[in-house]
């Protein structure tokens, strides 16, 4: 773009379009070049390129955000790092210093800063992401890799509650597998079920065990939480799902609140059981994109089960924290927020 369309931005008009910016740098002869911050525009990929073959292709989602006075705050570098190297270990690909992570960022906020939109619920969304990028006929792990942070204005995903499936036959994701790294593989085999859902009629589906279909991992996108006889509820970490930055920042939250926590397995069974009984009153998904997404209706098997959602809601108590901390409207007493 020759112009920053500020009015569209400040209006909320504006969403999903990359800005004019981008950071990148070159992994090669075992180390990673500095950051070099360029004009958003395509780069050279040799048809070979082993990530294009092999997926090697690992990536984060976060987002900066502005505050009433104007400053603009990027949300838990050093976490997404955390994850970022996780991700990147399990891909055998080389894992990428703070100092470049955070400068890649930081970088392109700066220099795109205009293009943050003021809030609520509006951000601007930063996607880091590293692909390998050697060219060689036949499958290897690759030595040569690049570095990229790219963003754009960004607003909420979902504007009212979701419909969503339990899903009996497909998996997302196998023990022993990729299930916990922000890798592009995983993202492409929730393709196919999410279309079918959408299909006929869901918002998302909500993903099961790829054994027996029989315990809640998570839902799209986003990890999944339940208000359950008064607790929030939330499967615990496994191998097979993705260690959420907002699942950890909105356990933290309401732990600081005073809230009861559950991190367990929750069955599909004792879900249902509790859909039925009334004692499951919320739930809601929690994600970089979504920001707290609530669930109106669950499809299990058969069955269809509705929750109402009320602004009392325990949900939304945790997001409006969330956000207060996000947009400088509440003390950031963990050090979550970045100031550009």
């Amino acid at each position: 773009m020759s112009s920053q369309p500020f009015d569209d931005i400040a209006q909320l008009t504006l969403s999903n379009v990359p800005s004019e910016h981008m950071s990148i740098a070159q992994h090669s002869d075992g180390r990673w070049e500095d950051c070099v911050l360029k004009p958003y525009a395509p780069i050279e990929m040799q048809p070979l390129a082993l990530g294009l073959h092999y997926a090697q292709i690992v990536f984060e989602g976060m987002k900066a955000y502005r505050y009433d006075n104007g400053d603009v705050a990027v949300f838990r570098i050093e976490k997404h790092h955390e994850r970022f190297n996780k991700s990147l270990a399990r891909m055998c690909m080389p894992e990428i210093p703070l100092s470049h992570f955070r400068d890649g960022i930081v970088d392109l906020v700066r220099a795109d800063r205009s293009w943050v939109p003021p809030g609520p619920d509006s951000a601007f969304y930063i996607r880091p992401f590293v692909i390998a990028n050697e060219e060689r006929m036949g499958i290897k792990v690759s030595d040569d890799y690049l570095f990229m942070v790219v963003g754009g204005p960004f607003r909420p995903l979902y504007a009212r509650p979701l419909r969503v499936r339990m899903e009996r036959v497909f998996a997302r994701a196998v023990a022993g597998g990729t299930g916990f790294a922000k890798c592009a593989g995983n993202y492409a085999a929730a393709m196919l079920p999410t279309q079918l859902a959408q299909q006929d009629g869901f918002d998302q589906v909500i993903w099961t065990d790829a054994k027996e279909h029989r315990v809640v991992e998570e839902s799209g996108t986003m990890n999944v939480m339940f208000v359950i006889d008064g607790v929030i509820v939330t499967p615990a970490l496994t191998d097979t799902i993705l260690d959420g930055v907002t699942r950890d920042s909105v356990l933290t939250i309401a732990r600081d609140l005073g809230l009861p926590i559950s991190e367990r397995m929750i069955t599909v069974d004792d879900l249902a059981e509790g859909l039925r009984a009334g004692r499951v009153t919320e739930a809601f998904g929690v994600g970089t994109a979504a920001a707290v997404a609530p669930i109106g209706r669950i499809a299990i098997d058969t069955e269809e089960f509705a929750l109402p959602v009320l602004p009392t809601d325990t949900m939304f108590t945790l997001k409006n924290h969330l956000n207060a901390i996000r947009y400088g409207q509440a003390p950031d007493v963990h050090g979550w927020m970045t100031v550009i």
